[in-house]
């Protein structure tokens, strides 16, 4: 495995589409402060994940995703590990 270090903001996601090559979209839900109103709204973050083929993250996974250096114009994420599969054998 060719090693990229990692650094920076971690996030545990749902990976929303595979279709890319080793590239996965990684999606998670956060909550928001609407100050005028004291209450909170939910937003989707959706970033996309460098996928090492030792890992192979499949659509429907839970991913923990970390930082990297931007590897491509749009990715800046790899995923590390996955933590619930999808198809469970």
């Amino acid at each position: 495995m060719q090693s990229i270090s990692t650094r920076g903001k971690s996030f545990v996601g749902k990976v929303v589409s595979a279709k890319m090559h080793r590239t996965v979209v990684v999606e998670w839900e956060r909550r928001v402060l609407i100050p005028k109103f004291n209450r909170y709204t939910k937003r989707r973050s959706k970033v996309s994940a460098h996928n090492p083929d030792e890992i192979n993250a499949k659509e429907g996974d839970i991913v923990r995703i970390k930082e990297v250096r931007p590897l491509s114009k749009t990715k800046n994420f790899t995923v590390v590990e996955i933590l619930e599969s999808l198809d469970q054998e």
